[in-house]
């Protein structure tokens, strides 16, 4: 009990892929600090830009970063000035041409259904002191609306001012953790406010993969022509024949040793 697994790692190689795609021995560890360095950039530089996560790829000196934003008009600026200057504070940290560096920005379409970006919407709510059950009760509706099949949602902290830290949370439609097609989004961001920290927790369920819909179905059983259809229901049912075993012949039976 109470050991947790990230719901979006366990689905690794599965159904969900990696946010680095890279692979080089050698420079492992400089490499992730350096992948570290520029999500700590971009989440600094982009805070209010409503980033959802950064994909980083390299192919030999190369550099692609893809950001994942519901807002791409702040990502972008006016006439692209801002995602200039990002290429060239990239191109610093990682020592590298600015030819070499690239930067993609991908358009969420539904923020409502990101898990990350509901959490920060939860927490920036808490730091203006709205009541946590309100804002739970609200990020559920909106989240459910949007075509969510499953959401919980969980706060942690000194909730309401109290002295003592406590955990609320509150959950709508399914969220099946443990099946391994279920795709699920995850998500956690900390709020600021004057009693301390407050933790929220995001999990929305969005799509059961490799289930075949009604629909589906229906467009199987479509492929079938109408004759052929009618010809097998007018077939009529073969009903297994019952097995029928022989009886040995008393030469055939082998005796048991020690008999």
């Amino acid at each position: 009990m109470g050991q947790k697994i990230h719901p979006e790692g366990l689905r690794l190689g599965y159904i969900r892929d990696w946010d680095a795609k890279w692979f080089n021995l050698r420079q492992m560890p400089d490499l992730l600090e350096e992948d570290r360095q520029i999500r700590r950039y971009l989440r600094r530089k982009l805070q209010g830009a409503s980033v959802s996560r950064v994909c980083i790829e390299r192919a030999g000196k190369h550099l692609r970063v893809n950001i994942y934003t519901a807002r791409p008009g702040i990502v972008i600026g006016k006439k692209g000035a801002d995602i200039e200057n990002l290429r060239k504070d990239i191109s610093d940290i990682t020592s590298r041409k600015i030819n070499e560096v690239a930067l993609n920005v991908m358009e969420i379409k539904r923020p409502e259904l990101d898990a990350q970006l509901v959490a920060e919407g939860v927490a920036a709510q808490l730091e203006k002191s709205v009541g946590f059950r309100r804002v739970m009760k609200k990020t559920i509706e909106r989240s459910m609306a949007a075509g969510a099949l499953g959401i919980k949602v969980r706060v942690s902290g000194r909730l309401g001012g109290a002295e003592i830290a406590r955990v609320e949370w509150m959950k709508e439609g399914r969220v099946p953790l443990q099946t391994f097609r279920a795709d699920i989004h995850y998500g956690f961001h900390e709020a600021l406010i004057t009693m301390g920290k407050i933790g929220c927790k995001v999990w929305i369920f969005k799509k059961e993969l490799f289930k075949k819909t009604r629909e589906d179905l229906m467009e199987e059983a479509k492929l079938i022509p109408k004759e052929q259809i009618e010809q097998i229901a007018a077939e009529p049912v073969k009903v297994a024949e019952p097995l029928v075993v022989e009886p040995l012949a008393d030469d055939d039976i082998i005796p048991e040793e020690g008999i």
